[in-house]
């Protein structure tokens, strides 16, 4: 995987007779086939450059697995469309119209089916033989799988299930719809009333309500003032808003754990028998180390799912006198970052021209940068007020943004 800093390429000759094999390496334009087990590789430079339009098919996994980028770039967008784009300008189209190149949700599959993302290689085989694309007889590939050794039903399995997705891709995902299925792009609307759900589970209805009523008060003033907006300062306020108010204090973290889906999905990825570990620093529990000042992690073994439940029972104390975690400093920021967002959005809502409506969505957009926990997040929180502040002077100032030198 292109992940790990260094993608893995195989060129690949078949041939009935071996004397016609000179050259190890496919020439550029030279190959049938792209097989592509990562979306990132087989949208690079080099692979590209093997593939020709109207020849080459492809046979592309669909997981969007991020690359190591995304640790130094936490806001880093997998480039899916991109991608997309360069693979099937790279293999052109068939004669009605459609990309030489299929896109399987290989990954997915092989995991919801067999229980093992490995499986997605042999899947993807089986998809292009089904599809007439290997000049091989299946004994062939299966006495392949046999000779190798290795967990061979296994593989034979994953060969077969990409044989029958080749043939009816729709059947198969039927089959394991909920594992595999695709996040909706949410409209603005459906967005709020999905974010709502979640805060009265976070909380409860009062809640949602509150943030209800700030998006809904930004989308009026917004379509008085910038009726061409599209609603994109709504929707930063809505976004932004939301991940203010449902932060992952203790409450939550311990709903999220013990709400049915985590331990689904052990029992799903792991064999029985799989012992958990949580590493923790609890707040009021928690030790400091004494040369950096900063908290210490402990492992807690399985019992702590118990503690969860038992905690996870007793949101209806968030905030209020009862709740032990209200008077540390972490929760006490978090709770003015609220404040400080509404306060904010109300002054932009009393100053909004056309003219620095795409600052005032920037302003709106910064909250999205408040991540990670602790010190880590007081960090985040101190270059996020940074920005504010100068973009808040450009706004007032009446700044669009934009320069357009006179002479």
């Amino acid at each position: 995987l292109a992940q790990k800093n260094g993608a893995v390429y195989a060129h690949i000759r078949i041939c009935d007779d071996p004397a016609k094999l000179h050259a190890v390496r496919i020439a550029a334009g030279g190959a049938d086939l792209l097989l592509g087990c990562d979306m990132v590789t087989a949208g690079g430079t080099e692979t590209l450059g093997k593939l020709q339009p109207g020849k080459t098919r492809a046979v592309v996994n669909a997981e969007q697995t991020m690359t190591a980028d995304f640790t130094r770039d936490p806001d880093l967008h997998f480039p899916v469309k991109r991608l997309m784009t360069a693979i099937d300008a790279a293999v052109g189209v068939n004669g009605e119209g459609a990309s030489n190149a299929d896109y399987v949700a290989a990954t997915a599959l092989a995991r919801a089916l067999l229980g093992d993302s490995i499986a997605a290689n042999l899947f993807l085989v089986g998809y292009a033989y089904q599809k007439g694309l290997l000049p091989l007889p299946l004994d062939a590939l299966t006495q392949a799988i046999e000779l190798n050794g290795v967990a061979v039903d296994f593989n034979i399995t994953a060969l077969d299930w990409g044989r029958r997705a080749a043939n009816d891709q729709a059947s198969v995902e039927s089959l394991v719809a909920p594992a595999v299925g695709v996040e909706s792009q949410d409209q603005p609307g459906d967005f709020v009333a999905a974010r709502m759900a979640d805060l009265t589970r976070y909380q409860n209805a009062k809640l949602a309500e509150r943030y209800k009523a700030l998006v809904d008060r930004t989308a009026q003033a917004e379509a008085a003032a910038v009726p061409e907006s599209n609603g994109a300062l709504a929707d930063a306020v809505a976004r932004s808003y939301f991940k203010l108010l449902a932060i992952k204090d203790e409450y939550e973290v311990a709903r999220l754990f013990t709400d049915g889906r985590f331990e689904q999905a052990v029992k799903d990825t792991f064999e029985d028998g799989a012992k958990l570990k949580f590493h923790l620093s609890p707040p009021v529990l928690g030790q400091k180390d004494a040369a950096s000042g900063l908290p210490i992690k402990k492992t807690y073994g399985p019992w702590m799912l118990h503690a969860f439940r038992f905690l996870a029972g007793c949101k209806t104390l968030r905030g209020t006198a009862l709740d032990i975690f209200n008077l540390t400093a972490e929760r006490k920021r978090e709770r003015q970052d609220v404040t400080d967002f509404e306060a904010l959005a109300a002054d932009i809502l009393e100053h909004l021209t056309p003219a620095n409506h795409a600052l005032a969505v920037e302003l709106c957009e910064l909250p999205m940068t408040l991540r990670g926990f602790g010190y880590v997040k007081d960090r985040a929180r101190d270059e996020m007020l940074a920005k504010q502040a100068g973009l808040m002077e450009r706004f007032k100032g009446g700044d669009d943004g934009v320069k357009v030198a006179a002479e």
